[in-house]
């Protein structure tokens, strides 16, 4: 019996419905432990004391008037940290996920607020206060703060392994000779993941091992770049994250706050946790990299591409490289047949950037399909008639087919719900003194698979566990897996436990780049399938069940049972009372089908924005996004994640901006009182609709991920609803007020 086959058989009505949050009651009720919660016996606190400069060495740190307070126990800088394998840049991504990553361990300022010592006391107020009164003398330093191409290089790969550059035909050849052209720059500001939790961890080591209470999304491959930093074999490292409180890409892998804690135990023999306050997690926990891109589309006058560019400067650190691959969009998005992406990236004495929400496709879509809009406009001709007209039949980049590509119906069936027929000429739709207008998008994402390993118990009472060491960051884990489960096995969802988030339990790859479901849920099913197998095997040993051919045996309600034939069948309960619990475990490596079919989600998001004549304020009235991402296992979690990535869109859309002063290299608004998240008033009623898609190439679950793709899109299509309501075109983000009121007509 395959794996495919279960899930589709599905009697007992668990996959595919909205199952209610598992985790949903233990976070109501105050029982989920969170990692700044845990207290341990004897436990002491930790405050990272940072550089006041963007670079240069530590001539001295002065901690005198520190240690001589009532509590300090320790203050540890680079002179007495504990030895840690040396740092080594790295462009492959196991490797910058794996590898070492030191902390105190040199004398070199990386950027402003880099953590330089750590103080441990017997408590928080004491360590934080202790921490203020440590002064770091440093020298020297050549800062590199402005933000420009004069300093630019070409990097061998972009995030994702991805060639820097493309190119392909003739391009400037063919641009120069077309008769309809956009040639624009569009900016994005530098962000940063703004989870509820901030960044904690609570460490102890004993005999040897090291044991970190943590929010991570990442256990299995914590554990191993922690173990690699201390030198220390993988298994002498436990990374234990069982609720997460967000992360969106910052809580992925090894952080200065858990090695920290690592640290602070390891001199003092002692547990301590690091908790770090709002303003910490803006360094050193990852960033969105600032981007200009610059795109050209050239078309006939039937509007259908004949050229295409995406020219990309970001930024990286000076001591790291991280390079977003904001032009990986445009590679796959529409047919062109002379195109070419380049990405540049200059070296800055700022922290490094790191994953945020739907790294590159995020900033990448707001350039390529705000200038799909303008070519629009220069057509006359409806945006998504254009991008139909620019359907590709595969692949344009790697000349793949697709698995199943749905942007046609994301558009028709979102423009459909949202009634796009009803949109009007710019500046056309006013209301009172609030100028109405809508703006569309295409969203895609690529489908990724990890390897991943499951372990599942079916007890001899008819109950199950699963084990493994995925991370639920809020998008319904321990819900989905539980589900799995139960369809497997014919159980109530009630009777499976979902044990997760152990670096300790089998190995996954955990919860980033919307490859969790895809790959520890497979490991899960064939966990599964196995587990099936066996208690077939028992079934048809003796009683009702014997002999009986496996296809025509399903699992319902606790029992196995004769498809053509409801009433012959067994318990669950009576088949392992013949032999006890069935343990089985499952190592899912994915499939070689992404080198024969290119795979992606793709969706469509549909903006209504509404701007005030007066102020040049903007407001969202509707927002609609349209999604095919394979079979959706629990529509309420999925459309849980959907909403959550069209809110941060708007965020990314209107409110998000990291602003860097460039005299000293410091994060000026590192808080959320000056870092603006979209809130309760900035967000209207939000929908969001799944295409009905099958693709059984993607994995047998047919899943692709939901995390990501919902913000793709979102920023660009706000824009261009407020260039339909307005006629002012805004190429730079967040869009503010500033930028549309001296574009607006004189009020009359």
């Amino acid at each position: 019996m395959t794996i495919a086959t279960f899930i589709a058989d599905n009697r007992g009505g668990h996959i595919g419905l909205s199952s209610p949050r598992a985790d949903g009651p233990p976070k109501v009720h105050g029982q989920a432990r969170y990692a700044a919660e845990y207290m341990l016996p004897g436990m002491l606190h930790g405050v990272p004391v940072q550089s006041h400069a963007a670079s240069g060495r530590i001539v001295a740190i002065h901690a005198d008037a520190a240690r001589a307070m009532p509590g300090v126990v320790a203050v540890i800088t680079h002179e007495t940290a504990p030895e840690q394998e040396p740092f080594a840049e790295s462009d492959d991504a196991m490797a910058k996920i794996m590898g070492a990553k030191p902390m105190l361990a040199t004398d070199r300022i990386l950027f402003h607020g880099h953590f330089v010592a750590l103080v441990v006391a017997d408590s928080y107020e004491t360590a934080r206060d202790a921490a203020f009164r440590v002064e770091v003398e440093i020298e020297g330093g050549h800062d590199a703060l402005n933000f420009g191409a004069d300093q630019a290089y070409a990097p061998a790969h972009v995030n994702g392994g991805y060639e820097a550059d493309s190119d392909e035909g003739t391009f400037d050849a063919a641009f120069a000779a077309a008769p309809v052209k956009v040639d624009a720059t569009y900016d994005t500001p530098y962000e940063h993941n703004a989870a509820m939790e901030p960044h904690a961890a609570v460490a102890e080591w004993q005999d040897g091992r090291l044991t970190i209470h943590d929010c991570n999304q990442g256990p299995s491959a914590c554990a191993v770049a922690i173990a690699n930093t201390f030198k220390l074999q993988p298994k002498d490292v436990r990374i234990v994250s069982r609720y997460v409180g967000g992360g969106f890409g910052s809580k992925y892998g090894i952080h200065p706050h858990n090695m920290l804690a690592a640290i602070g135990a390891k001199v003092t023999g002692r547990p301590v946790k690091v908790a770090l306050s709002r303003q910490h997690t803006f360094n050193g926990h990852g960033h969105r990299s600032r981007t200009e891109q610059r795109v050209r589309l050239a078309a006939g006058q039937d509007g259908k591409l004949v050229a295409l560019a995406h020219d990309n400067l970001l930024q990286t650190s000076t001591h790291d490289e991280f390079v977003e691959q904001s032009g990986i969009l445009s590679r796959l998005m529409y047919e062109a047949p002379n195109r070419r992406t380049t990405h540049r990236v200059v070296r800055l004495n700022m922290p490094t950037p790191a994953w945020m929400r739907a790294p590159g496709e995020a900033p990448g879509s707001f350039a390529l399909e705000s200038a799909m809009d303008e070519l629009a406009v220069a057509l006359g001709m409806d945006p998504i008639a254009l991008r139909l007209a620019n359907e590709p039949p595969i692949d344009p980049e790697t000349k793949l087919p697709w698995s199943t590509r749905s942007l046609r119906a994301c558009l028709e069936q979102g423009a459909a719900k949202f009634g796009w027929s009803g949109r009007k000429a710019p500046g056309a739709n006013r209301h009172g003194r609030t100028l109405v207008g809508m703006g569309v998008a295409a969203a895609s994402y690529p489908v990724l698979g990890m390897p991943a390993s499951a372990k599942l118990t079916l007890n001899p009472d008819g109950t199950a566990l699963v084990q493994l060491a995925a991370t639920d960051i809020g998008q319904g884990t321990y819900t989905v897996l539980r589900q799995i489960a139960a369809a497997a096995l014919g159980i109530e969802e009630e009777a499976v436990t979902v044990e997760i988030g152990d670096s300790d339990l089998p190995m996954t790859s955990g919860s980033g780049g919307s490859f969790g479901l895809s790959s520890f849920g497979s490991a899960l099913t064939g966990a599964a399938e196995a587990v099936r197998a066996r208690v077939v095997e028992r079934a048809r040993e003796a009683g009702p069940l014997r002999g009986v051919n496996d296809d025509d045996l399903v699992f319902d309600a606790g029992r196995v049972q004769r498809r053509t034939d409801p009433d012959a069948g067994e318990s669950l309960v009576a088949l392992l009372g013949r032999g006890g619990a069935v343990v089985e475990s499952y190592d899912y490596k994915p499939s070689d089908a992404k080198e024969h079919y290119s795979m992606h989600s793709f969706g469509a998001q549909f903006a209504e924005v509404g701007v005030d004549m007066d102020t040049g304020e903007v407001r969202i009235r509707r927002l609609l996004g349209a999604f095919g991402v394979g079979r959706v296992m629990n529509p309420r979690t999925a459309t849980s994640q959907v909403l959550g990535g069209l809110t941060m869109g708007i965020g990314q859309a209107l409110t998000e901006e990291t602003v860097m002063d460039p005299r000293w290299g410091q994060w000026v608004n590192r808080d959320l009182g000056e870092y603006h998240v979209p809130v309760q008033a900035d967000v209207p009623v939000i929908e969001a609709l799944f295409v009905e898609e099958h693709d059984d190439k993607v994995n047998a679950m047919g899943t692709k991920g939901v995390g990501e793709i919902g913000i793709v899109g979102v920023a660009a299509a706000i824009a261009n609803a407020v260039f339909n309501a307005t006629g002012v075109r805004v190429r730079d983000l967040p869009i503010t007020l500033d930028k549309v009121l001296p574009g607006l007509p004189i009020a009359d």
